[in-house]
């Protein structure tokens, strides 16, 4: 019967792999330094630091204060630009000055013409207060004004026929109806306020109406009562 031998880790030689020198080797690092290891939080509160400074300058407006290089050198040159303009603008007030001194040693050499320009002046003056007031009166005739038309007659469809003719003419809200109430003695324009007086001249004239009267009470601001 053979001899069973059992290998153990006494059994091999020993080599150099057996007496590993002392210390981290390979991939393993040594202690770091105290200063290396702060090095990052000290950076995270720089940045914080300048993060705050800037918000707050944004916040509190002090940035706009701030002076930067070329800041000198853009306010030297809006400042010549300023002493420019307003040397420029003295001179224009200086040629003025003269050319108006001219215009009246003119002027005071022929006092015959100055009249003459007077009363063109005043002709002018004349002819646009007339223009002024005819625009105003035509401003003040509102098309878009609430016009009602009651027919008082015995022709059927008389009312509509004439709120027809002011659809016609422009207005936009005109409906016809039937009398309810009294009615008066003749066909009359009513109006309610100073305001709508234009208006009710302008619908009494584009209805050959010549009676034209303001009323208190009406529901509408423009009325219109056609008689036989």
């Amino acid at each position: 019967m053979a001899k069973q031998d059992k290998e153990t880790y006494d059994s091999y030689e020993k080599d150099v792999y057996d007496n590993p020198p002392a210390g981290p080797m390979g991939v393993h690092r040594g202690a770091r330094s105290a200063a290396s290891r702060a090095m990052p939080y000290v950076i995270v509160i720089i940045v914080a630091l300048l993060a705050g400074l800037l918000f707050w300058s944004i916040y509190s407006g002090e940035i706009n204060n701030l002076k930067m290089p070329w800041s000198s050198q853009e306010s030297s040159t809006t400042s010549s630009a300023e002493k420019s303009k307003s040397g420029e603008n003295k001179s224009k007030s200086q040629s003025d000055s003269a050319s108006g001194n001219k215009t009246d040693a003119s002027n005071a050499d022929s006092p015959t013409d100055s009249q003459q320009n007077d009363q063109n002046a005043d002709q002018n003056a004349g002819q646009n207060a007339e223009q002024t007031d005819n625009a105003t009166a035509q401003q003040a005739v509102n098309t878009g004004t609430e016009v009602r038309v009651v027919n008082a007659t015995n022709i059927t469809g008389y009312a509509q026929s004439k709120a027809d003719v002011l659809t016609q003419a422009g207005y936009t809200s005109v409906s016809a109806s039937n009398p309810t109430g009294n009615v008066p003695s003749q066909t009359v324009v009513w109006y309610q306020n100073e305001t709508d007086k234009a208006t009710a001249e302008n619908v009494a004239q584009t209805l050959g109406i010549s009676n034209v009267q303001q009323s208190d009470g009406l529901v509408t601001p423009i009325v219109v009562v056609l008689l036989d």
